[in-house]
């Protein structure tokens, strides 16, 4: 009965954080073109890094945190996390602004195949003939709409390749996921604050300056930080990992759909080629997944 419980809280909560990540175009979206994707990015890190303080405390983390900070090469490869997911939350904040919402999605359904190629670059792990053909197929993908249609989808590729390099960094160092974006979000503060000091200077910043809603959804861009990553934790921590490579999906998807039919992006014969490669290749790779999976469960 406890292994039911525990795999249906680990489903929800995945649930809960891929549909949060899903839906982060419509949040930034309602905060409105008032407010430029740079000041939404320092108040992301801002209200982040005063809500992880608050649950470091609360949870009392902070022997966690000291012992990390204490190890000075721990602390220049968070740095250079904390580099890669900051560019990553601000090409995806300003994708949203410039009605690039479906580049997005193309660039983290690119993201599960691209970490087979960065397994084999940084973990030397071997790919399997059906991971071969799924990374070739996106490859084709992409490809196609460079070759064929002259556009490359450098939105796409700049979300794939930094979340995809910093999940790499990441599951190098022995941090767990809470402990590890709170030192990247502290290391960022300084920059974060003089960013926005300097649009302040320059009369561009919004907050506190007029709409008290407005007010409200950039604080809550700490929150929309945080608590997907909590979810994400329980999830992973309760169901396997075939089972939340699936559920995954369900962001991109998410945000293909609020780009076609909520926004009025233009889904052309270029983008259907792209995708549909894209998709032909990700089938491949959770059918692998999933096989290898079962095999070891039975093994």
């Amino acid at each position: 009965m406890m292994d039911k419980r525990e795999h249906t809280a680990g489903l929800l909560a995945a649930l809960g954080c891929f549909s949060m990540w899903g839906v982060l175009p419509l949040y930034f979206h309602l905060i409105g073109p008032a407010v430029s994707p740079w000041e939404i990015l320092t108040q992301r890190m801002v209200w982040a890094a005063v809500l992880l303080t608050l649950f470091v405390l609360i949870t009392r983390r902070h022997e966690r945190v000291m012992a990390v900070v204490r190890q000075r090469r721990l602390l220049l490869t968070l740095m250079a996390s904390a580099l890669l997911i900051s560019c990553n939350w601000g090409v995806f904040i300003w994708a949203v602004s410039s009605h690039h919402v479906l580049q997005a999605s193309l660039g983290y359904y690119i993201n599960p195949l691209l970490n087979v190629v960065l397994g084999l670059i940084f973990f030397r792990e071997r790919l399997r003939p059906l991971q071969i053909a799924a990374v070739l197929l996106a490859a084709a993908g992409v490809l196609i709409m460079v070759v064929g249609f002259g556009r490359v989808p450098w939105v796409s590729l700049i979300l794939a390749g930094t979340f995809g390099v910093y999940g790499a960094i990441r599951k190098r160092i022995a941090v767990d996921s809470i402990t590890g974006l709170y030192i990247e979000t502290m290391l960022l503060l300084p920059f974060a604050l003089l960013w926005l000091g300097s649009l302040y200077m320059q009369q561009q910043a919004v907050f506190l300056q007029g709409s008290v809603f407005t007010d409200a959804l950039l604080v809550g861009c700490g929150l929309i930080t945080i608590l997907p990553l909590v979810l994400f934790t329980m999830g992973a921590r309760r169901l396997k990992l075939g089972t939340l490579g699936l559920i995954q999906y369900l962001t991109p998807t998410l945000h293909l759909l609020t780009g076609v039919f909520v926004f009025g992006e233009t889904f052309n014969q270029a983008n259907l080629i792209t995708f549909a490669c894209i998709w032909a290749g990700l089938a491949i790779y959770t059918v692998d997944t999933l096989r290898a999976q079962r095999q070891v469960t039975q093994g």
